[in-house]
């Protein structure tokens, strides 16, 4: 389980990097959302924990789930980064399998930083929903 230092760190890399894939400057965000471009700022480093108005607002401008922003713990057991899934009665799909493959690649890419392996996998959960969200349901 990550601790709320860790959580706040998570949460502000992942909201920097939805920002930079959105193309929008902190204070084009920071504008949406109606707080200062220092809170962002210190929100994105993990200095700060948004309120979950802020969060919501924050979530909205990026055009990503307010959950999304709480869901990472890359590398946990039960996490979306974790690895491979847990035994289910049949076996997991061939594309989640696929992107458990990934995602473990990912995180067992020790050439790079941990900052940068939560980072790739959370480029890849973007595109991987953006792919999903433009399939005929």
């Amino acid at each position: 389980m990550v601790n709320k230092e860790q959580q706040r760190h998570l949460m502000g890399a992942y909201i920097r990097q939805q920002r930079r894939i959105a193309d929008l400057s902190m204070r084009q965000v920071s504008a949406m959302v109606g707080i200062s471009n220092p809170y962002l700022s210190q929100i994105e480093r993990g200095l700060r924990a948004p309120s979950e108005a802020v969060a919501a607002g924050i979530a909205t401008a990026l055009g990503v789930g307010v959950d999304d922003l709480y869901e990472r713990e890359p590398g946990q057991p039960g996490s979306a980064g974790a690895g491979a899934p847990g035994p289910a009665a049949s076996g997991p799909a061939p594309e989640d399998q696929a992107q458990a493959d990934v995602l473990s690649a990912i995180d067992a890419a020790q050439e790079l930083s941990p900052e940068q392996r939560t980072s790739l996998a959370e480029i890849y959960r973007s595109f991987v929903r953006s792919n999903q969200s433009d399939q005929p349901g």
